[in-house]
């Protein structure tokens, strides 16, 4: 099996460099720290009708993700890298087809990501949820359930914050409570918001089937989405994660782009027998 292990600000994938099957099994074999080549998902090429290139994402624990924004980054930059792609193109996930592009200059990726909606059938969530009251043990939180073709739960937490910051708070805690709440049906993913201006967003990922990330594209825009609705800040924002910063512009009808840097770490050849 080869793989190109490649991170956007920390937030780590393996693309399968060429076919190998592929199941929940093997993915968790994969991204497993310890016994596997480590990551927090599997990037698969996959064959489509509808766009230039298919991508199909798997989570560290076996599950399938609808869209990611820094897996489309990190597909992106292997198929211009390493098969000859142009520096524009459409890739289809399950979520739907997005226009993908690499700046020949910075070498920085941009994706548009298509329109967020805070429709609770199209998040999904059980009910609307617009800084809604939301029970965690003896805390309640005020959460947003925003739709970025895969489900997210905003956190403003600027009321929360002691000296200690963002990391002052129990967020982890929080957020795997949150990610299996009975409010979202296919689980979610989780930020944790701190409005640091109104072209600043400071942001903690949870993240569904993966955990504490150091960043998440998808994440970054359905907080940026969450703040736009709410006044909180203007269009453009930079999204600062332990990981770096992702640039994203929400735009007429919820429309979001977001712009950010691609790593590539290693080349794994393995010759081990995955299950």
């Amino acid at each position: 099996m080869r793989l190109i292990r490649s991170h956007g600000l920390g937030n780590d994938y393996l693309v399968l460099a060429h076919d190998h099957p592929m199941n929940a099994e093997t993915a968790r074999a994969l991204c497993h720290r310890h016994t596997g080549v480590g990551g927090d998902g599997v990037l698969e090429h996959v064959a489509t009708d509808v766009a230039d290139y298919g991508l199909r994402i798997w989570n560290p624990d076996g599950t399938l993700a609808e869209k990611s924004g820094n897996g489309l980054r990190i597909f992106t930059r292997y198929l211009v890298d390493h098969c000859y792609a142009p520096m524009a193109f459409t890739v289809e996930v399950p979520a739907g087809v997005v226009q993908c592009s690499v700046d020949p200059d910075s070498g920085l990726v941009t994706v548009e990501m298509g329109q967020a909606t805070f429709d609770p059938a199209a998040v999904p969530c059980a009910r609307p949820l617009k800084a809604a009251p939301v029970a965690i043990g003896e805390t309640t939180l005020a959460v947003t359930a925003v739709g970025m073709g895969n489900p997210h739960c905003v956190v403003f937490v600027d009321d929360r914050l002691g000296d200690g910051g963002l990391d002052g708070l129990p967020w982890r805690a929080w957020g795997a409570a949150l990610e299996v709440h009975p409010l979202f049906p296919n689980r979610t993913n989780v930020q944790f918001v701190q409005v640091v201006d109104r072209a600043t967003l400071a942001l903690r990922v949870w993240e569904r089937g993966a955990g504490a990330t150091l960043a998440s594209g998808s994440s970054a825009c359905a907080a940026a989405v969450a703040a736009v609705d709410a006044g909180l800040v203007d269009g453009d924002v930079d999204v600062v994660m332990e990981g770096g910063t992702l640039s994203v512009s929400v735009g007429p009808g919820l429309a979001v782009v977001q712009t950010g840097p691609v790593e590539e770490i290693c080349v794994v050849q393995s010759t081990r027998r995955w299950p």
